[in-house]
């Protein structure tokens, strides 16, 4: 599980929550970011077909977000930055690739995504305990009370 290395500041409760990061994660990914890009998808199909314009950064987020639940389902981590798909994310964005490639992409990543959700080794849901437990002591360290 790759650390980002560009911290500015680290104090202990941030060291405990990256250390124990994991316990945030599970199955439940999977629907909670496919079930968002699909609708999303469709509303973006729905506006081509109705004005012949497509919202291109928003198609350019839909698919970082397929990628990054890729990426979570598969490594179990959230990937802040996907550099490897910077290029063609920003060609998105910017209007240079056309529809059908890009709906080509998404469904080719949305057939990973339900691969990488059949062999994940997640947790069916997260560990609820223990991420209130230590979300209750980041609350009380940030506001200066007693530890849990």
């Amino acid at each position: 599980m790759p650390l980002h290395a560009d911290y500015r500041t680290r104090t202990p409760i941030a060291d405990e929550l990256l250390t124990s990061r994991e316990i945030f994660l599970s199955k439940l990914v999977y629907q909670t970011y496919n079930g968002y890009v699909m609708s999303q998808f469709k509303k973006l199909e729905q506006d081509l077909r109705a004005s012949g314009e497509i919202k291109w950064k928003h198609a350019m987020h839909l698919i970082r977000l397929l990628l990054e639940g890729v990426t979570i389902l598969r490594d179990g981590y959230v990937p802040v930055r996907i550099t490897e798909h910077r290029g063609t994310l920003l060609s998105i964005r910017d209007g240079c690739m056309k529809w059908d490639e890009v709906n080509t992409w998404r469904l080719a990543l949305h057939r990973e995504f339900e691969e990488a959700f059949r062999v994940t080794k997640l947790p069916d849901e997260p560990d609820y305990a223990e991420a209130n437990r230590l979300l209750i002591k980041a609350r009380r360290s940030a506001v200066g009370g007693a530890s849990a």
